[in-house]
């Protein structure tokens, strides 16, 4: 099993959990880009991911690197948090659990497990987030963006310029203008801090 975060404390303390129950990890990373990097060398049958890195890729970034080339790749995200968007976004890529770093270590022994067993598992508390969300409508950014105007929400967001955009994104002043006009109307916004508002209700950005 590999195992990804950017804590070692935290990482440490889940392997010694986790070894209890006899689960074997073949490698811990510190970084997305580690996660990939040891995944494709050992091909574990479980990846444990982290989801917030402190960094410009996630663990969601990780995951979809890894099951574009594995396709059959058994992941579980365990993260600090447990907003709708985040547990949603899990759901979608297909995690095979999502669990919160509070979780108890036979919850996540057993996550390991099923997941092995090409199973999913899900807390009640979880499941029921997901039941709910899957009724309610969704107004999150990223229901009603696509990936490419999402991506510069969140640059927004944080305050970037559209030149500073443009540069990072390697597009034009005016195609970055235009996008943020489009977005501006889908999300009914007008002011700059209105989006930050939306991004940090959202967790896309830190308070």
């Amino acid at each position: 099993m590999l195992l990804a975060d950017d804590h070692p404390i935290v990482m440490n303390g889940f392997s010694i959990a986790l070894d209890e129950y006899e689960v074997n990890i073949v490698g811990m990373a510190k970084t997305p880009e580690e996660a990939i990097k040891i995944y494709s060398t050992c091909l574990p049958d479980v990846a444990i991911l982290d989801i917030r890195f402190g960094e410009k890729k996630s663990g969601f970034d990780a995951a979809k690197e890894i099951l574009q080339k594995y396709p059959k790749a058994k992941i579980i995200f365990l993260s600090q948090f447990d907003e709708d968007n985040l547990i949603k976004e899990a759901y979608k890529m297909g995690a095979k659990a999502y669990l919160t770093k509070d979780c108890q270590p036979d919850e996540l022994a057993t996550a390991v497990q099923r997941a092995d067993q090409g199973a999913t598992y899900f807390l009640p508390q979880i499941a029921e987030r997901l039941a709910n969300l899957s009724v309610r409508e969704d107004n999150t950014p990223q229901s009603q963006l696509d990936k490419r105007e999402l991506e510069i929400f969140i640059l927004l967001a944080r305050g970037r310029t559209i030149a500073e955009i443009a540069e990072e994104l390697n597009l034009s002043l005016k195609t970055i203008s235009n996008i943020s006009h489009t977005i501006k109307q889908k999300l009914n916004i007008t002011r700059p801090a209105d989006l930050t508002r939306l991004a940090i209700k959202h967790d896309y950005i830190e308070p």
